[in-house]
């Protein structure tokens, strides 16, 4: 009897605990739990909120931000390719355009970590662009240069140059302005100078050739001109210049692809320097002397290395007789040279005879080409040339000296 009422005892207990879940903590204890317990919740809803609302204001700073650096790369390209439109070729241009769209789109796939080099990248190509501009022309097509029963032997090739006007020359006899007779004229400065290729055999020869140079920003564009000269290749003779096309840049707007189409003219020489030379005859020797004072050019920029050297000739009758070279002399403003050169005239009247004076462009440590800076011919049959060559033939045994102009 005893130990069934315990049993029955501890069944009772048990339900009772169950229904009613006592734990063995006070009141205070368990409303201390509860706080903590909606604090932290608290707590971790603010951190989320605050995240959702770092992350929205974090993405569109940086979508603003990456914009921003796409669209400077794309104005500076559209800049640069402005200023190169003069070339005119259409595949070059869509080249242009296909590089243009890839450099967006790279750009704007890049992550936020490229913003700093990115726009490093946007400063130095504002600032190229600025310092410098570049030039393309392209030779398209020359068309009806000789009659269909001369095409087998026709070699025509384009030569050019950009040529800018440098400085005003001194007073010569034989080179006078076109305004006046006595004013100075313009000395003009071979700035670059290009080749065609050659094309056999056609009288409408299609080249396509390109060239480009970029120009510096002390040539301003109105003093520059573009001379373009139609040849006729020959291997044992001088080139045959059938005419010429002169483009003055200036009054042109070469920001954007331009197609001209001139019609040629009179080929016409250009002063390029001057030359002042000494002639002396002596009749019982039948020497005639040459002395090469001074040569006077423009210089485009300073080249430690550069040298003029001249050469000259006598011709008698189309017929070139012998010829001497000067010294190489550093290429300055006014090269001074004072040298003579003495000529054998005895099998030859000199009233048949004529001077040639080329001066050329060197370079004392570098193994390049030669340049032909400019020519320029004395003789009784030159009408420019007259007066000098009647006061050597006056004075006999004194030199005579006195400025020519330089020619190209």
């Amino acid at each position: 009897m005893r130990s069934r009422q315990m049993d029955y005892q501890a069944d009772g207990w048990l339900l009772s605990t169950g229904g009613e879940l006592r734990m063995p903590f006070s009141d205070t204890v368990k409303y201390s739990i509860l706080g903590i317990s909606v604090a932290l919740l608290l707590l971790a809803l603010g951190i989320l909120i605050w995240q959702a609302f770092r992350c929205c204001t974090g993405g569109q700073a940086t979508i603003t931000q990456q914009d921003a650096v796409n669209r400077a790369p794309l104005c500076v390209v559209g800049k640069a390719r402005t200023m190169r439109n003069y070339s005119g070729a259409p595949c070059t241009r869509q080249m242009e355009n296909v590089s243009t769209e890839v450099c967006g789109l790279s750009r704007c796939l890049s992550g936020a970590s490229d913003l700093t080099s990115g726009s490093r990248q946007v400063d130095e190509e504002k600032q190229d662009a600025i310092k410098k501009s570049q030039l393309v022309v392209t030779v398209l097509q020359v068309e009806g240069l000789l009659g269909p029963s001369q095409t087998c032997s026709l070699q025509p090739f384009v030569k050019l140059r950009l040529m800018w006007a440098g400085s005003v020359g001194v007073e010569v006899d034989d080179c006078t302005d076109k305004q006046g007779k006595g004013t100075a004229p313009i000395l003009w400065t071979v700035l670059q100078e290009w080749r065609t290729r050659v094309v056999k055999g056609s009288c409408n020869p299609l080249f396509g050739d390109q060239f480009s140079c970029i120009m510096q920003d002390d040539k301003e564009f109105h003093h520059i001109n573009l001379k373009m000269e139609v040849r006729h290749f020959d291997k044992f003779s001088r080139h045959t210049v059938f005419g010429e096309v002169r483009v003055p840049l200036g009054q042109l707007n070469i920001t954007y692809p331009l197609e001209l189409q001139e019609d040629l003219k009179t080929p016409q020489k250009d002063l390029v320097g001057e030359v002042l030379l000494t002639l002396k005859f002596l009749p019982t020797s039948q020497r005639l002397e040459v002395g090469l004072l001074k040569v006077r050019t423009v210089l485009t920029e300073i080249c430690s290395d550069g040298a003029l050297y001249a050469r000259i000739s006598v011709q008698c009758n189309q017929h070139k007789l012998s010829y001497q070279k000067t010294s190489a002399v550093a290429h300055s403003l006014v090269t001074v040279f004072n040298e003579v050169l003495m000529f054998s005239l005895s099998e030859f009247p000199l009233d048949q005879c004529k001077i040639s004076v080329s001066v050329y462009e060197t370079h004392m440590t570098r193994k390049l080409p030669k340049h032909l800076i400019g020519q320029l011919t004395l003789g009784k049959e030159e009408n420019s040339q007259d007066k000098h060559w009647s006061l050597m033939m006056c004075s006999v045994r004194q030199p005579i000296a006195q400025w020519h102009g330089l020619l190209i």
